[in-house]
């Protein structure tokens, strides 16, 4: 009875301690970077916004984590949100719908955020709805870009500067876990 209450003990152990390796395998990369939607009097006909690149520094990024690009497993995007930078009276609700796709040298652009049907309650920051899918030769690449397609229903009279903030989990092995 001892060795089964024993053997039953460590496999529960194991099991534990393989979960929190695992936490220990993952971590977060956060990056930002600005655009701007200029004045327009355009309702409800989409339009394009490239960003400019954002440089992923995913080297040094990996290695203050103690690991390596060839030793990452998974990168998916986790948060993708908007933040209205000016004019400072201005808010999201003259955006309609929007839709974020990544694109890097070499790589399909890719769908990653979006927002459908956004609300008009006066808010200056929009977290988008986020797909499920695998961003790690994105974030491997120097650097990568995001295109905006927007539709709006409201007129705006001046710029609207908006930072886009996102935040990657990295699934990786470090140190060869």
């Amino acid at each position: 009875m001892i060795k089964k209450t024993l053997a039953i003990t460590l496999l529960i152990l194991t099991f534990i301690s393989c979960d929190k390796i695992d936490e220990l395998t993952k971590f977060d990369i956060d990056y930002t970077t600005n655009f701007t939607i200029q004045a327009t009097t355009l309702l409800g006909t989409p339009f394009d916004i490239v960003t400019p690149e954002t440089t992923t520094n995913s080297e040094s990024k990996f290695e203050n984590n103690n690991t390596n690009s060839s030793l990452v497993e998974s990168v998916k995007l986790t948060t993708l949100r908007l933040d209205l930078q000016t004019p400072a009276s201005g808010d999201f609700d003259f955006l309609n719908d929007i839709f974020i796709y990544i694109t890097a040298d070499g790589l399909p652009e890719q769908l990653i955020a979006s927002k459908v049907g956004i609300p008009e309650n006066g808010a200056r920051s929009l977290t988008l709805d986020i797909e499920n899918v695998e961003l790690e030769e994105y974030i491997k690449k120097d650097s990568y870009r995001l295109r905006t397609e927007t539709t709006t229903d409201q007129t705006i009279e001046s710029d609207h500067e908006i930072e886009i903030y996102t935040k990657f989990k990295v699934d990786a092995e470090i140190l060869g876990v």
